[in-house]
C-alpha cells in the first residue's frame, strides 16, 4: 500500500518564497497557504498520488527538516545545502538549479585595505599576520565552506568568527577583520564599506530541490511524486527556450510544402526541431491551403517568421509552450541513478 502522505518544505517568507510559489504555480503545482501565520499548507496532486503537504520554514531550516526526515523534499538555497551536506549525507540534491535565488558566497574586505584586491593579496596578508603573531579573523555563517575553500587555496592562518546576525558590520565593530558572506548585487557590501576581492568567490548558488534519501527509497509512491514534480519542472524550464509558430501556406500537397520548407531554409532549425507539422486547412473558398507548425528556439523567432513568409506563409501566429517534454525525464533518471548508486 502507498503511504498517502508526503511533505515538502518550502521557504516561508521573502523573495525565495515568492519565486518558489511562482515557479511551482507555473508548473501546475499551486501552493495553498491559508494565511501567512500558518506554517502548514498543501499542493494539489492527482488523486492516484499521495497528498503533498507543505511545511513552510526559514530557508536555513529547510535542510534540517529534510535531513531529519520530517519532509521528504525541500526547496532551499544551494549554499545552505553545501554548508551542511558534508555533515549530513542523508540529503541528496535532486536539482541544483531552479533558476532563481541566484547569489554568490564571497570574501570581502574593508575598502580601506587598498593593497588587498585579489586572493593572492589575501594569502600574502595572512602570512604577514602570522609573522606578527596575529590571526586573520573572518566573520561568516558558512564556516565549512569558507574553511575548506581557504585550505584549498593554501591559506591556513585564519580563524572563523561564526556570526548569525549582520555579518557586514563585523569589521566595523572590531570583532573580525573581514567577512565571507552571500551577496547578489554587492549593494550591502558597498553600504558597509566592504569590497569583494578578485578570485574570492567561494560558491555560486541558487534555489535547489533536495530530498531525504532514506525516506524516498523506502516508498515507491514518494518516488512517483518526485518524478511527477521533476517532469513538470524540467519540461517547464525547457519550454522557456522554445516557441511554436503556425502559418497558413498555399500549396499542392503536404509533401510539396515540406520540400519547400526544408530545401529553402539556410539556417539549421528553421524547419522545426524534428521538422514541420503540416495539416490540411478546410477552407470555404480554396482547398489547397495547409497549416504549418514549427517549434524553434526563442532567438530564432524572426528568422523563422521570415522563412515561413518566403514559402508563402500568412496568418502567422506564435505561442509560448508551457511545457516541452522529452522522451524521458533526464533530470529524474539522473536523480534515480545517484539515489541507488549510493545505496548499492
Amino acid at each position: 500500500m502507498f503511504n498517502k502522505q508526503m511533505t515538502i518544505a518550502l521557504p516561508s517568507k521573502g523573495a525565495l518564497e515568492k519565486s518558489t510559489n511562482e515557479l511551482l504555480a507555473a508548473c501546475g503545482l499551486r501552493v495553498r497557504r491559508p494565511n501567512e501565520r500558518q506554517y502548514v499548507g498543501s499542493i494539489s496532486m492527482p488523486e492516484y498520488m499521495p497528498e503533498l503537504t507543505v511545511l513552510f520554514q526559514r530557508a536555513p531550516d529547510i535542510f534540517t527538516k529534510v535531513e531529519e526526515g520530517i519532509a521528504e523534499l525541500g526547496i532551499t538555497g544551494y549554499d545552505v545545502v553545501c554548508e551542511h551536506q558534508e555533515e549530513h549525507d542523508d540529503v541528496i540534491v535532486i536539482c541544483d538549479k531552479l533558476g532563481y535565488g541566484k547569489c554568490s558566497l564571497v570574501l570581502a574586505v574593508p575598502e580601506s585595505w587598498i593593497d588587498v584586491a585579489t586572493i593572492e593579496d589575501l594569502a600574502d596578508l595572512a602570512l604577514l599576520f602570522k609573522e606578527k603573531g596575529k590571526t586573520l579573523r573572518i566573520a561568516t555563517k558558512y564556516t565549512n565552506l569558507t574553511k575548506n575553500w581557504l585550505y584549498e587555496k593554501r591559506i591556513v592562518n585564519f580563524s572563523l568568527v561564526e556570526v548569525q546576525g549582520a555579518i557586514e558590520a563585523a569589521p566595523n565593530m572590531g570583532y573580525a577583520d573581514m567577512i565571507a558572506d552571500i551577496t547578489s548585487t554587492g549593494t550591502t557590501l558597498k553600504e558597509n564599506r566592504l569590497k569583494q576581492i578578485e578570485g574570492g568567490t567561494i560558491l555560486e548558488s541558487e534555489a535547489c530541490l533536495i530530498g531525504n534519501k532514506i525516506r524516498l527509497r523506502e516508498d515507491e509512491s514518494k518516488l512517483e511524486v518526485t518524478k511527477y514534480i521533476l517532469e513538470l519542472l524540467e519540461a517547464h524550464q525547457k519550454a522557456k527556450k522554445f516557441i511554436s509558430i503556425t502559418a497558413n501556406v498555399h500549396g499542392k500537397s503536404e509533401q510539396e510544402i515540406c520540400d519547400r520548407l526544408t530545401k529553402e531554409h539556410k539556417i539549421n532549425g528553421l524547419a522545426g526541431r524534428q521538422g514541420p507539422t503540416i495539416s490540411k486547412v478546410y477552407s470555404h473558398t480554396e482547398n489547397d491551403w495547409f497549416a504549418v507548425t514549427i517549434v524553434v528556439e526563442q532567438n530564432m523567432l524572426m528568422p523563422a517568421i521570415n522563412h515561413l513568409r518566403q514559402v508563402g506563409g500568412t496568418d502567422i501566429t506564435v505561442f509560448s509552450p508551457n511545457y516541452v517534454f522529452d522522451e524521458k525525464s533526464r533530470l529524474y533518471q539522473s536523480f534515480i541513478d545517484e539515489l541507488y548508486q549510493e545505496h548499492s
